[in-house]
C-alpha cells in the first residue's frame, strides 16, 4: 500500500506562545486589527486605512476589483514554501488575516518604479478606465508569481507557441483572471499584458520572500460590537465552542459567508474560523480511497491532485473563479447544502462520503445519505465537516456537465456529473449526480437501474437519457425553465455517449 499527502502548510503550526496584539502585515507594515468587528471586511479595512486601490465593485466575489494578495502556504511539494495567492478582499473578514502578510496594489510598486505587471498593463493599453485595474493587477501578480509557471518553446526554439487557448506562450494561466471584470470591455490588451511577463527577477524581494515559510495560523479572539471573532487552536476546540454556541457560523474561505454579511446585512454573534486548522489539511491517497481535508481550498485541492481524479478536474475550472477557488473549500461548498452547490453532483458521482466530527467523535456519512431537505443535513450544529472520502478504483468514463448563462464564473441552471464503469460494451456500474433540478443534490437512481446491464449503445442510452430527464422536480426560474432544465439532463447524457463513441 502506498500513501501519499500534503502536509498541513500552515507554517509552523497553530501559534500557542505569547499573544501578539492583532494586527497585519500590509505592505510590509502591521496594521493593528483593534476595534475592527467580526464583519468587518479586508477591503472596508483597507480602505479605511487609506489604502484605497483595491475598490468595491459588486461586494460578492463575481468581480475581483478587491483583490489582493496573501502570503500562504505552498500548493506545490517541490516550490517554495510560500506562494502568493490572488483573494478576493470583499469577502474575507479582516479578522481572519489576523497575523498574515497582505499585499495591495500599492505594496507591488510605486511611480517610477513600477512592478513588472503594472509596467505591462501601463505600455500595453491595460489600464483604461481605471477602475478595475488594481484588482487585475494584483491575480496577475499571482500568476507571475505562480511557482510552475513555464514558457512554451514552439518547434523553431522561439517562446510563442501556446499549448491551448487559454494559455500564453510564457505559461501564463488566462483563469487566473476569470474572477476580474473589465467595465470596459478591453480584455485584449490585458490578456497582451499577461503574456508579456517574463519570469521575476532574481532581485525581486516579493519572488525572494516565497523562500521563506508563510506566517503561522494565529489564536484569535476579537470582541467589537457584541460579536466576537475566534479562530480556534484544534478541531477540538472549535466543535466544543459550536456545541456552546448553536448560532455561530462557521468560516473557511468566507464565500458564501461574506455575500450574506454584503448584501444581506447577515451579523452572526460567533464567527468561527476553520480554514487553518490542520486537522482539516490534510490529502492522502492509499490503495483504496482518497481523503481530501475539507479545509484546504480548491486551488489546493486541485494542485494536490494533479489531475487523479479526472471528474473533479473537469469541475474545478468551471467552479466559480480563481479567486474564488482561492479561498473556497470543499468542506464550505458541502456545508451550505445549496442544491446548486458545484460540488455536490460530482463528489455523488464519485460515490464520496463524509466525516463529520463533533464533541462525542468522528462518523462517516454517505454523500448520497448526508442531504436531507433544501439546504438541510444530517450534520449536528456541533460538528464539522473534516474530509471528503473518495473510494477507488475510479470509473472509467466520466463526464461534468454545467450549463449556465456564462461558460465560467457563473450559477449552474443544471448540473450533471457521470462516473460509469463500462465492461466489454456493457455498463456494469452508474453513478450519476444532479444539481439545480431538486431541493437537494441528488443521485439519479432510476437512470442509474436503466443503465446498469445495459450495452452503452444507441437505444438503451437513448432510453436511459429519457429517463435522466425525468429525474428530480425541476423548476422554472429566471435562470431556466424546467423544460430547458429536463432536455439538458437528457442531452448531457447522449453527450457523453457520443464522446466516448468518438473516442472508440
Amino acid at each position: 500500500m502506498t500513501t501519499t499527502s500534503v502536509p498541513a502548510g500552515s507554517g509552523g503550526g497553530n501559534d500557542t506562545g505569547t499573544a501578539a496584539p492583532p494586527g497585519v502585515t500590509v505592505n510590509g507594515a502591521v496594521l493593528p486589527l483593534q476595534g475592527v468587528t467580526p464583519h468587518t471586511t479586508t477591503l472596508d479595512w483597507l480602505r479605511g486605512r487609506g489604502l484605497t486601490g483595491a475598490k468595491e465593485g459588486c461586494a460578492e466575489g463575481e468581480c475581483g476589483a478587491c483583490a489582493v494578495l496573501v502570503a500562504c502556504p505552498a500548493t506545490r511539494p517541490d516550490g517554495p514554501p510560500t506562494e502568493w495567492v490572488a483573494v478576493n478582499a470583499c469577502l474575507v473578514p479582516a479578522a481572519a488575516l489576523d497575523g498574515q502578510e497582505v499585499l495591495t496594489a500599492e505594496g507591488l510598486g510605486r511611480p517610477g518604479a513600477l512592478h513588472p505587471v503594472q509596467h505591462e498593463m501601463a505600455v500595453r493599453g491595460g489600464s483604461q478606465c481605471g477602475y478595475c485595474t488594481p484588482g487585475f493587477v494584483c491575480s496577475m501578480a499571482a500568476e507571475f508569481y505562480r511557482p510552475g509557471r513555464t514558457a512554451t518553446t514552439a518547434d523553431d526554439g522561439r517562446h510563442d507557441a501556446a499549448p491551448d487557448p487559454e494559455h500564453g506562450p510564457n505559461g501564463f494561466d488566462l483563469h487566473a483572471l476569470s474572477g476580474n471584470l473589465c467595465r470596459c470591455t478591453g480584455y485584449r490588451p490585458i490578456r497582451d499584458a499577461a503574456y508579456a511577463l517574463g519570469d521575476p527577477d532574481e532581485t525581486d524581494p516579493l519572488a525572494a520572500r516565497r523562500a521563506d515559510p508563510p506566517p503561522a495560523p494565529r489564536h484569535t479572539v476579537l470582541e467589537a460590537d457584541g460579536a466576537r471573532f475566534v479562530r480556534p487552536r484544534s478541531l477540538g476546540e472549535a466543535t466544543a465552542l459550536l456545541a456552546e454556541h448553536p448560532d455561530a457560523v462557521v468560516v473557511a474561505g468566507a464565500t458564501d459567508v461574506g455575500v450574506e454579511v454584503n448584501l444581506r446585512g447577515a451579523r452572526p454573534p460567533l464567527v468561527v474560523a476553520v480554514d487553518r486548522l490542520e486537522e482539516l489539511r490534510t490529502l492522502g491517497q492509499t490503495d483504496d480511497e482518497i481523503r481530501i481535508g475539507a479545509g484546504l481550498t480548491l486551488t489546493e485541492v486541485e494542485r494536490a491532485l494533479d489531475g487523479r481524479v479526472p471528474l473533479l478536474q473537469e469541475l474545478f475550472p468551471q467552479f466559480a473563479s480563481r479567486l474564488i477557488r482561492n479561498g473556497a473549500t470543499l468542506g464550505g461548498n458541502l456545508g451550505t447544502a445549496s442544491p446548486i452547490g458545484d460540488a455536490a453532483p460530482v463528489l455523488l458521482a464519485l460515490d464520496a462520503s463524509l466525516v463529520l466530527a463533533g464533541p462525542e467523535g468522528a462518523r462517516s456519512v454517505p454523500l448520497a445519505d448526508y442531504f436531507t431537505g433544501y439546504r438541510t443535513t444530517v450534520r449536528a450544529r456541533d460538528e464539522l465537516i473534516t474530509e471528503v472520502v473518495v473510494p477507488l478504483p475510479l470509473a472509467g468514463t466520466t463526464a461534468f456537465t454545467k450549463i449556465a448563462k456564462r461558460r465560467f464564473d457563473d450559477i449552474s441552471s443544471v448540473a450533471v456529473a457521470v462516473a460509469l464503469d463500462v465492461v466489454d460494451g456493457t455498463v456494469a456500474r452508474a453513478r450519476i449526480g444532479l444539481g439545480g433540478v431538486a431541493a437537494t443534490p441528488l443521485r439519479a437512481r432510476r437512470t442509474e437501474e436503466a443503465l446498469t446491464g445495459a450495452p452503452w449503445d444507441g437505444a438503451p442510452v437513448a432510453h436511459a437519457a429519457e429517463v435522466l430527464g425525468s429525474e428530480g422536480t425541476p423548476m422554472s426560474d429566471h435562470r431556466a425553465s424546467d423544460r430547458y432544465r429536463r432536455a439538458m439532463l437528457e442531452q448531457s447524457l447522449l453527450r457523453l455517449h457520443a464522446r466516448s463513441a468518438g473516442a472508440a
